[in-house]
């Protein structure tokens, strides 16, 4: 028998493989960073006495969570510009804002603040779209966390590229550096259709397909940027996309607010993920994901917060709780989109939009150890008929108290065991003053 480095146990394991299971009194066994194996609590202990017990009474133990969809840096800018529409929100405070702030040194400050807050509240990889994704890729190394690092891609000018061969030439690089870490991957992110040009699409479509890389990239988020391109090029975004063959199971679409019968069918078909952005998509009034559709169509669907400038937190436990009460509303039907499903979301179909299902996600034994406890003696908490019901419509991210990432304790009684927490708050609140000397 292999000798095992720890058992972690608990009062209940969702495992999210197979699916809506709870099993109790049982233990995850972890060698060398992986699962080796889960049993019986009891059994685990006997089969491996030399290895260290963690026991957690009251909590369950669950795969950790993924956010999809985030822009790291910008918790920077979180509550900058609040309640405004998008188009105004963009072009008068957010880009105007990056354009004049958005260094290295804030992405590395920005990224470390939210790398913090998705840690203590249990996401343990999220998959990331912003400038400078080498300063983002080694705080996220340096981090002990995992994440999906986008090598973004525009046609116009920033402070990270000058053009869109620049832009890929640099994330390709960028790329070339983390190849092979055990935590950093990559990923293509084209900002979205109206700011990606035919020739850039059809680059990434074939390097996508050589290299097997994922891409993600915001689609059909508003009504506006479907009839604009409809009247610039005659058809919808997704059409256009389809043409140029990046409908492919490669593909993870945000938001897609704006979908017709044919266009579910057709990601369906072709295998394309969607990253649900609910509370993102409520607040900038965006339109509303029709989640209930794309699930029983068989697509799979991932969850994400997207930034924190406009959701204005990376609250895993908020998206899924808002993502499922959002689902029934719109349907007009209690038994739409369960809590299992919701759960799902924020864990294995988010590995699997960003092309890590077969390392993250779900409990199963040769997977990556990435393991978090939730606290359920709080009162809020109590009694417990359901604990997947129970994870999605009364926990809360505070109630996170242990965190694991490929077997390696990083939050300990909801303290982190590495970040520097005092010395992150200090840079953010620095750029909070600059910050607001410009905007208010």
């Amino acid at each position: 028998m292999h000798p095992a480095d720890s058992i972690i146990s608990a009062r209940w394991i969702v495992p999210i493989e197979p699916f809506g299971v709870v099993l109790e009194d049982h233990a995850i066994v972890v060698r060398d960073g992986r699962i080796l194996a889960i049993l019986r609590r009891d059994d685990a202990l006997a089969a491996y006495p030399a290895a260290s017990h963690v026991h957690r009474p009251n909590h369950v133990l669950l795969p950790g969570l993924i956010n999809a969809h985030t822009h790291a840096a910008m918790t920077l800018f979180r509550g900058m510009a609040d309640d405004l529409p998008l188009d105004i929100w963009l072009n008068q405070h957010i880009w105007p804002a990056e354009a004049r702030w958005v260094t290295g040194d804030f992405v590395r400050d920005g990224t470390e603040l939210a790398l913090l807050e998705m840690l203590q509240g249990g996401t343990t990889t999220c998959g990331e779209m912003y400038f400078f994704p080498d300063i983002v890729a080694r705080a996220v190394a340096d981090s002990g966390m995992r994440a999906s690092v986008g090598m973004i891609v525009l046609e116009h000018p920033t402070v990270w590229a000058a053009s869109a061969d620049e832009y890929l030439s640099k994330g390709l690089a960028v790329r070339d550096q983390f190849k092979g870490h055990p935590r950093v991957s990559m990923m293509f992110a084209p900002h979205a259709p109206y700011t990606v040009s035919d020739r850039t699409f059809e680059k990434i479509r074939v390097l996508a397909d050589e290299l097997d890389v994922p891409v993600q990239m915001h689609v059909h988020e508003t009504a506006g940027e479907v009839s604009n391109s409809e009247m610039e090029s005659g058809c919808r975004p997704l059409e256009r996309l389809g043409a140029l063959g990046m409908l492919t199971p490669l593909l993870a679409a945000v938001h897609m607010t704006q979908l017709e019968a044919d266009e579910i069918a057709v990601l369906a078909a072709r295998g394309v993920s969607v990253v649900h952005c609910p509370e993102s998509n409520l607040k900038l009034a965006s339109g509303l994901c029709p989640l209930s559709k794309l699930l029983a169509s068989g697509v799979n669907v991932a969850l994400g917060t997207d930034g924190a400038a406009s959701n204005n937190d990376l609250d895993m436990f908020g998206e899924m709780r808002t993502a499922a009460l959002l689902a029934k509303g719109i349907a007009q039907r209690a038994d739409v989109v369960t809590a299992a499903e919701v759960l799902r979301m924020a864990t294995l179909s988010g590995a699997r939009a960003l092309g890590l299902g077969d390392r993250v996600g779900s409990l199963e034994p040769g997977k990556e150890a990435d393991l978090i406890c939730v606290d359920f003696s709080r009162p809020a908490s109590q009694p417990v008929f359901s604990p997947i019901s129970q994870l999605v419509y009364t926990a809360s991210r505070d109630q996170v108290t242990d965190v694991w990432i490929a077997g390696r304790q990083l939050l300990e009684d909801g303290k982190p065991l590495i970040a520097d927490s005092k010395a992150i708050l200090g840079r953010a609140s620095a750029w909070a003053d600059k910050l607001r000397s410009t905007h208010g």
